[in-house]
């Protein structure tokens, strides 16, 4: 098996960036979702802010970052539709800006807390003007997100919703303000710092489709994505994978990757990234299609799987991984996992 490709999303809900190779850290990509959009509703007179998923805001896929590490940037470019006519327009973020004086917003992403920056006023009304609703751009700086859902294989598991010790999500929530830190942390990725995918699977969902037809793996927001797996969904029996250059046998340059739970899926697979709205015909319906075989997490028994969400493995931090280095499945396991995250899996509750 090889690394088929490598992706990063800078802003989460915006589109993807390739990379011929990366630095991997125990949080994700150096620039993986290290900034949030927020929508802004003041219903009650004062800002109340909501998270920007591309399921919700479809138009989110008209956002094309790109990275320029030489000159500190994102350029996120806005390519509208092309029935509209309308001209492109871009914006550059710096990657990693002054933060002093500016305001603090919370955010919180399946009920897992964090602090943001928010950005300058410039860049909420870009964003606003291309969205059509109000919108402010956040950074997550030095804070993170407590992940709240098991992280190894043999780990324990989080405790179960409603089964909680009380003030257990309190402190928790406590992480964000110096408290003492949970076992993994997350960016403004959804449960984990990788989301593992394989093409074979991908494979398998285009013969789902009219003949011809065929769907972007990205938008499953796969981090690494591998070629060549003995099958489709083989990679459900992933435990962990190791990825090593071509022809280098050395252990020590050696990055390992724990595969520990399946990605449940959403409407956003069915979002038409052309028009930046709700797809029609059978790439529209794909999360349906997907309903007849492929919900098979109990922990998400409502939603069909696609990928492995994903932690770096001891050691490895700081190793570089690039395109066509070569994967095998280093620990296979017997049976399929179940997710766990506390509040959002739907495994019974324990007594």
């Amino acid at each position: 098996m090889k690394v088929e490709r490598i992706l990063c999303y800078p802003i989460k809900a915006l589109r993807e960036v390739d990379l011929d190779s990366v630095q991997v850290t125990k949080h994700g990509f150096p620039h993986d979702r290290r900034f949030i959009l927020l929508h802004v509703d003041h219903k009650d007179g004062k800002p109340n802010y909501k998270n920007i998923h591309i399921g919700h805001y479809p138009q989110s896929a008209l956002f094309f970052p790109s990275l320029d590490t030489s000159a500190d940037l994102i350029r996120v470019t806005y390519k509208p539709p092309k029935s509209t006519n309308a001209a492109e327009s871009t914006l550059d973020i710096a990657l990693k800006p002054f933060v002093d004086d500016r305001d603090i917003v919370d955010v919180e992403m399946h009920k897992s807390p964090t602090k943001a920056y928010l950005m300058d006023p410039a860049h909420h009304a870009w964003f606003s003007k291309h969205y059509g609703i109000d919108v402010v751009l956040a950074y997550l700086g030095p804070h993170y997100r407590p992940v709240l859902m098991s992280s190894s294989l043999n780990g324990p598991a989080p405790p179960a919703p409603g089964k909680e010790p009380a003030g257990w999500l309190t402190s928790l929530s406590k992480t964000v303000l110096g408290g003492p830190k949970p076992e993994q942390e997350v960016t403004f990725s959804d449960c984990a710092p990788y989301l593992i995918a394989s093409s074979a699977s991908m494979e398998d969902l285009h013969h789902r489709l009219p003949e011809g037809e065929r769907m972007n793996i990205e938008k499953f927001r796969p981090n690494i994505i591998v070629s060549g797996a003995d099958g489709a969904w083989d990679e459900d029996f992933w435990g962990e994978i190791t990825i090593t250059k071509p022809g280098d046998g050395d252990d020590d340059n050696a990055t390992r990757i724990a595969c520990i739970h399946n990605c449940g899926r959403c409407k956003s697979i069915n979002i038409d990234f052309e028009t930046g709205a709700p797809g029609e015909g059978a790439s529209g319906q794909m999360l349906k299609h997907m309903q007849k075989d492929r919900r098979v997490d109990p922990g998400m028994k409502y939603s069909p799987i696609f990928g492995r969400y994903s932690f770096l493995g001891k050691g490895c931090e700081g190793n570089v991984i690039g395109v066509g280095d070569e994967v095998v499945v280093s620990r296979r396991i017997g049976e399929r996992t179940k997710f766990d995250w506390a509040g959002l899996c739907t495994l019974p509750s324990r007594q």
